[in-house]
């Protein structure tokens, strides 16, 4: 399996399942499209990496050799209820704002992942082609951060740890402390929903040791 992405967390969670992919991050223009809503948006953008994945394959000397990879991609944004979306902060003041933003609110984290087989993007014939070619889907989890105060919200900044995590925090870290309460999955806020992943990993190569291995903890 290839992981299109270069976010050590969602490596580490992908380890916790049990599969040790190979991590090769997909580069694209990560833009917002007029009047497209956030799910839709974080659903077009792991697609995308997807993509650009396979293309990246596709210029190796030896793709001809690659046949069975599953590349996997995925994106994070934090939304509010009025569609503000805040990706990973541009510099201090836009961590400071996002994190003014959520204070004392409760936002939605979703996480976008895409799945897609190279066999059948480097030859879509439908001979020996599998059935099931690419599927992408949507895990939204709803957080309430505490009041925080400017010094609060500065304190955190300085720290460095908002400046790579959507939203400006990371909620695995000392981002954990603006966390009032969580509902839905945890880990989607960390960046990869492991759960549900698992589920669909089966549905989509009929393996069902994407779930039974990570129940019981061995590599797949």
């Amino acid at each position: 399996m290839i992981l299109a992405s270069q976010s050590p967390r969602r490596l580490e969670l992908m380890q916790s399942m049990g599969i040790d992919p190979q991590v090769m991050p997909a580069d694209i223009v990560e833009i917002c499209r007029e009047d497209e809503k956030p799910l839709a948006l974080v659903k077009r953008l792991a697609q995308e990496k997807a993509i650009a994945i396979c293309y990246k394959l596709m210029e190796q000397p030896n793709f001809e050799q690659l046949n069975n990879e599953i590349v996997l991609a995925a994106d994070t944004i934090v939304w509010t209820d009025d569609g503000e979306v805040f990706g990973k902060p541009r510099n201090v003041e836009d961590a400071k704002y996002m994190l003014s933003k959520l204070s004392g609110q409760t936002h939605h984290v979703s996480t976008g992942v895409a799945l897609r087989r190279f066999k059948a993007f480097k030859s879509p014939s439908p001979n020996g082609a599998p059935s099931v070619v690419a599927v992408a889907f949507v895990e939204t989890t709803d957080v309430t951060f505490f009041e925080l105060s400017e010094d609060e919200i500065a304190a955190y900044v300085t720290s460095g740890e908002p400046m790579d995590k959507a939203g400006a925090y990371g909620i695995q870290g000392n981002g954990r402390y603006l966390v009032q309460s969580i509902q839905g999955d945890y880990e989607n806020v960390v960046g990869l929903p492991v759960s549900l992943l698992s589920r669909e990993l089966v549905k989509f190569t009929g393996n069902h040791d994407y779930l039974e291995h990570a129940l019981a903890g061995r590599k797949h």
